[in-house]
């Protein structure tokens, strides 16, 4: 179930973000300190060419994923951050592509709070103008990661929430004027469009959740289960089983079965809402049984058709018995567990984005541990010992 690739693409390597660094700076002679490397990449975003730019961008990932660097952000947070979006609104695909990356490891670093907030705040609305132009589906992806993670650290506010998860869904319903036509929506951003979504949709209240809207969706997803690409099929798997884990179908039967001042809807239209909704989960039920026994024939890879199996027959197993995938997983000397669709989805996400950072940010990071709940032994190991110093000196 856990996704065992690294989407590190678009981080460079350690000895290639030195050499493009002392290309930025126009010397060979350039101390190699992580405090100047930054400091120079910073500078470097202020340049007029744009390979640049980008080379300072991904030096910038590359020491976010090889260090936490709270003192960095605690002194140039403003500026990384503005920088950034300036590389949005004016940069190249794979500039936006990097300025993207960079913004959602900031925010990652710094974790909730005002900070998180005020990245939330000022990336919304380049982030959703960026969106607008469907040119690069490399851009598209990294856009909605980025406003997925921003979203994720940042938004503290149920309505912050859902006004992320909209922008990423009118990718994929559009507001269609007179003159526009209407444009097939490429696999792998219908992919990342749903992947983001539910990551967010996990921070979402159940109990919260409209339901005429959320009925729209379910529909939807269910369509998606019937398209040829594999890798649209599990995203929409995983985020229908989030669905039935936050109990919205249930929610929504009970709704469509009794109004809410008990009174009996003219023309039995209650009971239609009820025994729709009933259908399309009886629907989605034989839609995710077929999937898990699937022979071949749609898709390509090997690999990806046992990927799809596993996913489905979990997801099955949860429908039919109310089982949800429990995974463990190695981080250094440490066991991180997940036992719910929420948290495996979020472990997913996170793991591709952080790429080769993961490890680094899972052991290091506190906003992480906060959301997985998860302490690495030499950490706690650490608090003991400063406890116990602590209470040496008092005495």
């Amino acid at each position: 179930m856990l996704d065992s690739s690294d989407d590190n693409s678009s981080v460079s390597s350690s000895s290639t973000v030195r050499s493009d660094l002392m290309s930025v700076s126009g010397s060979d002679d350039v101390q190699v300190d992580k405090d100047s490397l930054l400091e120079q990449a910073l500078d470097a975003l202020y340049e007029k060419r744009g390979s640049t730019r980008e080379n300072a961008l991904a030096a910038i990932i590359e020491a976010f994923n090889t260090n936490l660097q709270l003192q960095f952000v605690e002194k140039k947070f403003a500026t990384l951050l503005h920088q950034c979006i300036n590389s949005i609104r004016k940069g190249s695909s794979k500039e936006i592509a990097l300025a993207c990356h960079a913004i959602g490891l900031l925010a990652l670093t710094v974790g909730s709070g005002d900070n998180a907030r005020e990245i939330l705040e000022e990336s919304v609305a380049p982030i959703s103008q960026a969106l607008k132009s469907q040119s690069d589906s490399l851009k598209t992806e990294s856009l909605l990661k980025c406003l997925a993670v921003v979203t994720f650290v940042g938004g503290n506010e149920t309505e912050e929430t859902e006004r992320s998860m909209q922008i990423m869904w009118q990718l994929l319903h559009p507001k269609l004027g007179s003159n526009v036509v209407a444009v097939k929506t490429p696999a792998v951003v219908v992919t990342a469009v749903v992947s983001a979504w539910a990551f967010l949709l996990t921070t979402m209240d159940g109990c919260s959740l409209n339901s005429k809207d959320w009925q729209e969706s379910i529909s939807y997803l269910s369509t998606l289960l019937d398209k040829d690409d594999r890798s649209v099929r599990i995203s929409a798997g995983e985020a229908l089983a989030l669905i039935f884990e936050t109990g919205s179908i249930e929610k929504f039967a009970a709704e469509n079965k009794t109004p809410p001042d008990g009174s009996v809807l003219e023309g039995n239209k209650s009971c239609e809402g009820y025994t729709r909704i009933l259908g399309l989960k009886s629907k989605i039920l034989n839609q995710v049984r077929s999937l898990s026994a699937e022979a071949g024939g749609k898709g390509s890879t090997k690999k990806d058709l046992n990927s799809q199996r596993n996913l489905f027959k979990d997801v099955l197993e949860f429908l039919e018995d109310g089982y949800t995938p429990e995974i463990s997983m190695k981080i250094g000397g440490d066991s991180l567990q997940t036992s719910t669709w929420s948290e495996l989805i979020q472990l997913n996400f996170l793991k591709h984005f952080l790429g080769g950072g993961f490890v680094k940010h899972m052991q290091d990071n506190e906003f992480l541990h906060d959301v997985f709940g998860f302490t690495p032994k030499r950490k706690h190991i650490l608090g003991v010992e400063h406890q116990m110093s602590s209470g040496e000196k008092v005495s």
